[in-house]
């Protein structure tokens, strides 16, 4: 494991569309497919991936409700949370220092 703070939070974090996928819970609980539609061209099967990695380093949380058709949805946990400043900043880079390079559903490289 990465000893630098800094490197341990990038391994976290740093797989493609994670930190979509946390900026998108930061507004609240959303279904896979919210998720899904909002992250635009992520396969159900990365997306799903992704969501049970997040479940699993405790920063997503998953609550399955017991209704027909199945119903579940993910949310931020409080470490999951604790990520809003990051995002904040990233955004705010972002705005300040790159140009648009994609459309609305930006896919990360």
């Amino acid at each position: 494991m990465e000893q630098c703070p800094v490197g341990r939070v990038a391994h976290l974090v740093g797989d493609k569309w994670v930190l979509l996928i946390i900026r998108d819970l930061i507004t609240g609980r959303k279904r896979f497919g919210e998720l899904q539609k909002s992250l635009g061209s992520i396969s159900p099967r990365t997306l799903s991936a992704r969501l049970s990695v997040l479940e699993e380093v405790g920063l997503v949380e998953r609550e399955a409700y017991p209704e027909i058709p199945p119903r579940v949805e993910y949310s931020l946990t409080e470490k999951g949370r604790a990520l809003l400043p990051l995002i904040t900043l990233m955004r705010d880079y972002g705005e300040k220092w790159l140009q648009p390079q994609y459309s609305e559903t930006a896919e990360p490289s």
